[in-house]
């Protein structure tokens, strides 16, 4: 009997404090698009685990050689079983929320050694892995780029963990205008847009995964 094939997985990374707002509706979008795709969608919603930002002592080596703690780990071995993995978060003060950060300090740089960064040598835990991340802001797009600030986290946060960790792809989807009573159409609309990105994401996957079975049955 053929071994069961092991399931295209996505793990979404929320970051917003409030329960009812609309990062998590872009949350359980994306969720719901990827579970009618037939893949699975792990939801980690960081303040609800209460996870610490914090960078402990422990975990912290130039060398990589740092030992990650017990919920570090669980997140660790979610990473290394998923194929993407999706951010979920505001822009505060033209940045990602602290807890964001935070995670990308403990998770994502586990193992990686500060000479990585001058070898090139990419993280073994996210390289070849897809990131795509989901942004919003109660001030609009243009006003974000004539601060600077939409350059800004392009390039300090987005580009910069796709060149440094190796993920295949970076994509950032942006919503902006986004404030509390917002116009119900408007929101429909964004999380109609969120529901197509991961449709267009899960086929992609869907069809390198179906290429490389043919090209493993053709070798």
């Amino acid at each position: 009997m053929a071994s069961r094939e092991t399931p295209i997985r996505h793990l979404l990374v929320l970051g917003h404090p409030g329960p009812d707002g609309f990062n998590h509706a872009i949350a359980a979008a994306y969720g719901d698009a990827v579970r009618t795709c037939g893949q699975e969608a792990v939801l980690r919603d960081l303040y609800s685990l209460d996870f610490d930002p914090r960078l402990t002592a422990e975990e912290r080596s130039s060398s990589g050689a740092g030992t990650p703690g017990a919920e570090v780990q669980v997140e660790l071995n979610l990473i290394r079983d998923c194929e993407v993995v999706a951010l979920v978060y505001p822009i505060w003060f033209g940045m990602p929320p602290a807890i964001i950060k935070g995670y990308v300090d403990r998770v994502f740089g586990a193992g990686f050694a500060a000479a990585n960064l001058k070898t090139g040598i990419p993280s073994a835990l996210l390289h070849g892995k897809r990131l795509i991340i989901f942004s919003s802001s109660a001030s609009t797009r243009p006003w974000l780029e004539e601060q600077g600030q939409w350059q800004g986290l392009r390039q300090a946060f987005d580009l910069y963990l796709q060149t440094i960790f190796g993920f295949r792809e970076v994509q950032h989807v942006h919503f902006d205008a986004v404030v509390e009573n917002g116009k119900a159409h408007y929101v429909d609309e964004c999380l109609a847009s969120v529901a197509d990105a991961a449709r267009r994401l899960c086929a992609t996957l869907l069809h390198e995964r179906c290429h490389a079975r043919f090209e493993q049955h053709d070798a």
